[in-house]
């Protein structure tokens, strides 16, 4: 058991990018139509979203255009989260009147440039977007990164399994993936009481795997790579199932019925309703 580390991808973010625009490239009129598991988009949805994240990340962040006003104020993480859902409602919309081949074109554009503008951070700075979901109010960058990752990943992994096109699920994409998601465990056990000492170990199973570890200490939960000795609860499951339930992708039954919970079952409860994106 060693306490975790920060999370390196800006290199592995540009390469999952160059596979996108690959992927695109090859598409038919039939694949920008399929419908997906990101509930009513389809696949040019999805594409136009990952698109409208490109734009917003080098429009505030690099060329520090004022960010936009709520029309209501933010009051919390309810309203944050409804505020971001009606930008991205708003853009899905405005952009079917983008073809897909322009749709491409102007993500050669700003894929690179987000890779140039990623690359480029202090790792240890502070980051301009905090990791919400982990309920952060002021990140690293390496997070922020990791955390830009996970977006791009999990709607890629979206659109391949729309157009049936080969998983980017082996250790070397994956398992960042769930490093990166597992950073939140903390924040989504916060209300789970338990004296300090007391251990909850996760494995996840499959190549992209591996086991983590949340100890109570100080009456908080911390994270640390690796399988304590002995915890009050384990909790197991399978790559598949973990980034899917983290990004909305299975409901809580569905979950459960996927993962396994053995000792202090209730303790680990909070794990079947964690999200790792904001929503």
């Amino acid at each position: 058991m060693q306490p975790v580390t920060p999370i390196h991808v800006s290199r592995l973010f540009c390469e999952l990018n160059d596979e996108l625009i690959t992927m695109l490239t090859g598409f038919s009129e039939d694949d920008w139509h399929r419908p997906t598991s990101a509930g009513s988009w389809q696949v040019r949805d999805i594409v136009a979203h990952l698109l409208d994240t490109d734009i917003r990340r080098l429009s505030y962040q690099r060329d520090r255009l004022p960010l936009l006003t709520p029309e209501s104020p933010i009051t919390g993480y309810a309203d944050l989260v409804g505020f971001l859902n009606q930008l991205n409602v708003d853009w899905v919309r405005a952009a079917r009147r983008i073809s897909p081949g322009l749709l491409i074109d102007f993500l050669k554009i700003t894929g690179p440039q987000v890779c140039d503008l990623l690359s480029s951070l202090d790792p240890e700075g502070e980051a301009f977007f905090p990791v919400a979901w982990a309920g952060e109010e002021r990140s690293a960058n390496w997070f922020d990164v990791a955390r830009e990752y996970t977006e791009k990943w999990h709607h890629q992994q979206q659109i391949r399994e729309a157009a049936g096109k080969p998983d980017l699920t082996s250790r070397k994409w994956l398992h960042p993936v769930i490093d990166t998601f597992f950073r939140g465990l903390p924040h989504t056990f916060r209300n789970a009481k338990a004296v300090d000492g007391t251990c909850i170990v996760i494995n996840v199973t499959g190549e992209a795997g591996g086991s983590w570890t949340l100890r109570r200490e100080d009456d908080a939960w911390r994270l640390y790579q690796g399988e304590a000795e002995s915890a009050a609860c384990h909790i197991q499951t399978d790559q598949d199932t973990a980034w899917r339930l983290l990004t909305k992708g299975l409901q809580r039954q569905e979950a459960a019925a996927k993962t396994k919970l053995s000792g202090d079952e209730k303790l680990g409860e909070p794990f079947l309703g964690m999200l790792a994106i904001m929503g």
